[in-house]
């Protein structure tokens, strides 16, 4: 039995909600998320919460009761506070800066990275912090491992990209022979 399924889903006044057939629609302003539950629970929208429902005992769907109650969950939390991601170049000669919608990173290649950032992320750097905001937890999930994957921190001297939370374990390099 799913405890987190069994929760509701509360959410402000300010986030409409609306229900077509299986998909889920969270709307605050001018962000719009759609949840899509693919038949697989059943839900009601009762006033300002959201409960959802198995469709049988099957493993299968009780699995699913869980997991798009924390899908709509954090659909709600986005839109309301947001989701924040910090990202640190380590390396000499390592900056990133940012024109518009496209992050343009200097890692120690030849050629400098242009990436595009979609347009539900937004992007700040301070001297070697990236910082990504969004109100969708998945796309920011996914630039933030795109970004870090461009340079990988390496264990000898730390050089790269780095979650801000990330620990690093470091190895020692070679020694000379006495």
């Amino acid at each position: 039995m799913s405890r987190i399924g069994k929760l509701p889903v509360e959410f402000a006044t300010d986030i409409n909600v609306s229900t077509n057939g299986n998909v889920i629609t969270f709307v605050k302003g001018k962000n719009s998320v759609d949840l899509d539950t693919k038949g697989n629970v059943s839900f009601t929208l009762e006033g300002n919460a959201l409960t959802f429902a198995t469709l049988s005992s099957a493993k299968e769907h009780r699995a699913y009761w869980g997991t798009y109650r924390a899908l709509a969950a954090n659909v709600v939390t986005g839109l309301t506070s947001g989701y924040v991601k910090q990202l640190e170049i380590n390396g000499v000669g390592y900056r990133a800066a940012v024109n518009g919608n496209v992050l343009n990173l200097q890692l120690g290649f030849s050629h400098d990275i242009n990436y595009e950032l979609p347009e539900s992320v937004a992007a700040t750097v301070e001297k070697n912090v990236i910082t990504l905001k969004s109100h969708d937890k998945q796309t920011l999930g996914q630039v933030a491992a795109e970004i870090r994957s461009f340079r990988p921190p390496e264990p000898y001297k730390g050089k790269g990209v780095k979650y801000a939370q990330e620990h690093i374990a470091r190895k020692a390099g070679k020694t000379s022979k006495k």
